[in-house]
């Protein structure tokens, strides 16, 4: 038996962090399998099939939201709590969670448990990430406690029981923290379509699962600052702008397409200020949460395009969204722009990029969109049955971790939702840790370069 533990030992110290992390991730959804398969967590008489439990893991370790059935009708009360654990390890990371409870243990965190951090959380240093785990779960822990009595308290309104007023409360909050987009409503958010103060409550906590944790620990460190020789000292990193203000741009943006593109055909006759909290509402949810406030299949293709660009693109890195990320659509834009104007150094806020930063955020785009692209084809050829539009929203919806859909998943073949469940994961580890486990880590830098020579391009 000790043998067999020291080559199970060594066979890991083999692997790089990227390949140990993905293999704590696929733990996870055999874990959560398990837990799916226990008869207490379904309704009586609610039977699913090993692959339908497989499918659910999958997107619940990812906080997709992405499901073939209403949960509302499948799970029991004991099933949401198992949902909001795994909810947890998946959006605020296995590594973090991890630490959580090696810290809970009394063990002391390592430097292999520490590179597993790092890289799990996309840092570049090895200091400060304990401390950054636990403020990590503090907060997110705390917004998601102090969301759900808010809103169980408003849903007092709606149900008279207040056990489930506070669990569909408690739930919507975990969910939209977490950026999964589940409910156990059975309706999405269309019951509450003309709550302004239920919608408003729900975008901040999407904002907050997408925004990225720097940039929540940067706005946390910024309002406890204290004054240094009579002033108030504080530097927003680099990070914390290029996030911010892209995510801004891009929820403005989005709030805009979608309220124009409507606005002559969903959106006609329906008062403004609706039709504002439609569009706004849609815009947050696409970032990677997947609630909807009303049937999206009402929308037209050019909107249904743009909310899947939307999703393409996810929230930020070290969030618990999915997709390519702001900050590398941030850096490809910036690049054109810098190179159409012919300067070779890309520059942002003062600073200047890191190549090697640009070069993967270039790389990471084209393997998302060849990655996409495939997966659209293939599924298209399987279930030629379904609609051009509803796949591609399918594809970027669970690349990005959201969990829209136009009703077709059900639908869809065993290859089909296989290749779904692959984007998913990929769309939660992140593209980077791909790369990590396809080339390694490390400098690759050589002490010898070969003669350079120019090619036709373009």
């Amino acid at each position: 038996m000790g043998c067999k533990v020291s080559k199970v030992r060594m066979w890991l110290e083999k692997r790089s962090p990227a390949q140990i992390i993905t293999g704590y991730y696929l733990l996870a959804v055999m874990i959560s399998i398990l837990l799916f398969s226990l008869p207490q967590v379904y309704k009586p008489k609610v039977e699913l099939s090993f692959f339908d439990k497989v499918f659910m893991a999958v997107s619940v370790v990812t906080d997709t939201g992405m499901t073939i059935f209403n949960i509302s009708e499948t799970y029991s009360v004991f099933g949401y709590f198992i949902i909001m654990l795994v909810l947890q390890f998946g959006g605020i990371g296995i590594m973090a969670m991890s630490t959580f409870f090696w810290l809970l243990l009394g063990h002391k965190i390592g430097l292999k448990q520490r590179r597993l951090i790092m890289i799990d959380n996309n840092q570049f240093a090895l200091s400060g990430l304990v401390r950054l785990v636990r403020d990590i779960l503090k907060m997110i822990i705390f917004i998601e406690l102090f969301g759900g009595i808010i809103l169980g308290f408003h849903f007092l309104n709606y149900y008279p029981d207040w056990k489930e007023a506070f669990l569909q409360g408690l739930f919507s909050s975990v969910c939209a923290t977490t950026n999964a987009g589940m409910d156990i409503t059975g309706e999405s958010y269309v019951p509450f379509a003309n709550d302004y103060f239920v919608q408003l409550i729900t975008i901040i906590q999407i904002i907050i699962g997408a925004i990225g944790f720097p940039v929540l620990i940067e706005v946390k460190e910024y309002l406890s600052r204290k004054k240094i020789k009579g002033e108030y000292r504080f530097r927003f990193s680099l990070f914390t702008k290029v996030t911010t203000a892209t995510y801004g741009i891009l929820l403005v943006i989005g709030t805009i397409l979608i309220f124009l593109l409507e606005f002559q055909h969903y959106f006609k006759d329906v008062p403004w200020h609706k039709t504002f909290f439609y569009a706004f509402f849609q815009s947050a949810t696409t970032r990677s949460t997947g609630f909807t406030t009303m049937d999206i299949t009402d929308f037209s293709t050019p909107t249904l395009l743009v909310m899947s660009i939307l999703m393409f693109i996810g929230g930020s890195p070290n969030s618990m969204g999915g997709g390519i990320r702001t900050t590398t659509l941030a850096l490809n834009l910036l690049f054109i722009y810098n190179f159409a104007k012919g300067k070779r150094e890309v520059k942002v806020f003062n600073r200047e990029l890191h190549q090697y930063d640009i070069m993967k955020s270039l790389a990471i785009t084209l393997l998302a969109i060849v990655m996409c692209a495939v997966s659209v084809i293939a599924i298209s050829f399987s279930d030629s049955q379904q609609q051009l539009i509803a796949i591609f929203l399918e594809v970027c919806s669970a690349f990005g971790t959201v969990g829209l859909s136009m009703g077709i998943t059900p639908e869809l073949s065993v290859f089909a939702k296989c290749i779904l469940m692959v984007l998913m994961f990929i769309g939660r580890i992140g593209l980077t840790s791909v790369f990590l486990i396809i080339g390694g880590e490390g400098n690759k830098d050589v002490n010898y370069r070969y003669p350079k020579e120019r090619v036709i391009t373009g």
